[in-house]
């Protein structure tokens, strides 16, 4: 399965990795998808700009150079890297605190986040770092986006209905309703609906008359285009701005300047941990999504590339202006499915996206506010997860209950409070089983060499031999709970004169387990039983050989339990055979 060239990127290992192997039928795929998800990017960007505090030129320029930057990395060959609500939530809620949103220093801690973020990335690609993406759980993420999903959705209805701020009590609300807030509600109910039809039914019906089942759900995809262009004809052929209808307002023509201001140090300096935050939840949601898509056509990615992939984007997004960015969902799967091959797609749309840019950007300036914030809550009510919030629940009610605290975390606490709360959880989590481990009294299946609890089954045991699997680590959270377990085992046989401890499932014995273990087997020896091991893993074993323990105290290591078992059985035989034979005499 690994010598299968079809999990390996295309281009192996390395710098423009995917780009040495490059073949020509490549070249038309990777082209209808760079075009495809430039024409989607740009609302998109725009959107996620708004939700940021941003000007929406800052998501447009966050839109080329990192798609350029990520692609001469890449391990993933369909990822799609830009401005996503969650980088934009992040953005907005982590600078907030130290400059008032629309400032020139706001929009430059925004720049300097995206590039520190992005030298944490490729530091940590450097490093080899890519397990980091094991360290948050599926809980705490899914917890973490429903959350963030929550936040954005508030944060955006006031652009739904034309509002400075969403009113506190219905009287106030009264009291600055126009005929204004009236028509940007209509032109807003309007934009949802269309969305949310796209989203759900369009590419049905689309196929119900005649159109390719690919080519049906890409034209759902693009369904925001519509919107933004319509909203841009209806605003200016009927000056709506005029009228008091929010726009995007006037965008600076041509493309960035790669130039920026450094703010003070102590800004900086306070930025580290946001930066180090923002690094975190884009690397795992970027890997998370590369992983998918790339089991889907049968490719591998590799954790490392990724860092210094994502890395490159970032730092790309801070010399041009841009904020941070990560891996889309809705992009790349439209990429993916546009045919996209390799990570030229993505240099490909960078260049169109810059075209446009140069050229189309004023249209921009009659674009309603109230369709970016549709666009907005149709993109972030997916990531609502009631679905993994239901199956964690049933299934295991402490993840279910990370999940659900981690997203009332996000909204009480804050990004930076709602993350740290789900980490805390999910380690108590793990704690919390740890020290209630699983400790069996085994018997033998007739007739087998298979061992099982003795609760459980019809098992054969001898008298004098008490076996016991401890199917957990012995450490400091848990050695009171397994010395509990194997008094009370000897308490309920009470003719031992031999201890089995099975320790297969056990991987790390700490200082504090040895001890405990230590005591208890210098405990049983006094009353004359003596303590055995059974099934113990190399690596385990390497640890205990110089020990006191292993050395002085405990009897055989046996490498199987069945050998243990009749070893110790006939054992027993000759020892009773031993006590009987001088009152014979």
């Amino acid at each position: 399965m690994l010598d299968n060239p079809r999990l390996r990127p295309p281009g192996g290992t390395g710098w423009l990795a995917w780009l040495r192997n490059y073949r020509k039928a490549w070249l038309g795929g990777d082209v209808t998808a760079g075009l495809v998800v430039s024409v989607m990017i740009i609302p998109q960007s725009m959107a996620y700009a708004m939700l940021a505090g941003l000007p929406v030129e800052v998501g447009l320029y966050a839109s080329i150079l990192p798609l350029i930057g990520y692609a001469l990395f890449a391990s993933s060959m369909t990822l799609s890297v830009g401005p996503v609500a969650v980088t934009g939530l992040m953005t907005a809620s982590l600078i907030a605190p130290l400059a008032p949103v629309g400032t020139e220093l706001y929009l430059q801690l925004a720049i300097w986040l995206a590039l520190l973020s992005g030298a944490m990335l490729f530091i940590l690609g450097l490093l080899r770092m890519g397990f980091l993406a094991n360290f948050l759980s599926h809980p705490v993420i899914s917890g973490f986006l429903s959350g963030a999903a929550l936040l954005i959705i508030f944060s955006q209805l006031p652009h739904v209905f034309g509002l400075a701020a969403l009113p506190r009590t219905p009287g106030e609300l009264t009291g600055q309703w126009t005929a204004m807030n009236s028509l940007v509600t209509a032109m807003g109910l309007v934009s949802l609906g269309w969305l949310m039809y796209a989203r759900s039914r369009l590419a049905g019906h689309l196929v119900k008359l005649g159109l390719h089942v690919g080519i049906a759900r890409l034209a759902a995809r693009l369904a925001p285009i519509l919107v933004v262009v319509l909203g841009i004809v209806a605003t200016a052929g009927f000056d709506l701005a005029a009228r008091g209808v929010p726009v995007v307002g006037d965008l600076p023509a041509g493309l960035p300047s790669l130039q920026w201001t450094t703010p003070d140090w102590s800004h900086l300096r306070v930025l580290l941990i946001p930066a180090a935050l923002i690094s975190l939840v884009s690397f795992v949601e970027s890997v998370s999504l590369a992983q998918s898509l790339a089991r889907r056509k049968r490719e591998s990615i590799n954790p490392d590339r990724e860092l210094l992939a994502l890395g490159a984007a970032n730092a790309c997004a801070g010399v041009s202006g841009g904020f941070a960015v990560c891996g889309g969902l809705s992009r790349s799967v439209v990429n993916m499915e546009a045919g996209a091959n390799t990570p030229l797609a993505s240099v490909i749309a960078a260049g169109i996206i810059a075209l446009l840019v140069a050229t189309l950007a004023p249209l921009f300036a009659h674009l309603p506010l109230v369709v970016l914030a549709t666009i907005i809550l149709v993109a972030v009510t997916p990531l609502i997860d009631v679905v993994s919030l239901r199956r964690a629940w049933d299934y295991d009610r402490a993840e279910g209950l990370t999940l659900l605290l981690t997203a009332i975390g996000v909204i009480l606490f804050g990004i930076e409070g709602g993350i740290i709360l789900g980490v805390c959880l999910s380690i108590a989590s793990q704690l919390w089983r740890g020290s209630r481990p699983h400790v069996a009294v085994v018997g033998r299946v007739p007739g087998t060499q298979y061992f099982r609890n003795v609760n459980r089954h019809l098992v054969e045991i001898e008298p004098q031999v008490l076996a016991l699997r401890i199917d957990e680590n012995i450490f400091f959270a848990n050695t009171k709970a397994v010395e509990q377990a194997l008094l009370d085992a000897f308490h309920d046989y009470r003719d031992t004169r031999h201890v089995l401890l099975i320790l297969s499932a056990v991987n790390h014995i700490d200082s504090t387990g040895l001890d405990m273990l230590s005591e208890i087997t210098e405990g049983l020896a006094e009353r004359g039983v003596r303590v055995h091991l059974a099934e113990v893993k190399g690596p385990l074993m390497d640890q205990l050989t110089e020990t006191d323990w292993i050395g002085h105290q405990v009897g055989e290591v046996f490498p199987s339990t069945h050998i243990a078992f009749n070893t110790l059985a006939n054992l027993k035989q000759s020892e009773d055979t031993a006590e009987t034979e001088p009152e014979s005499t």
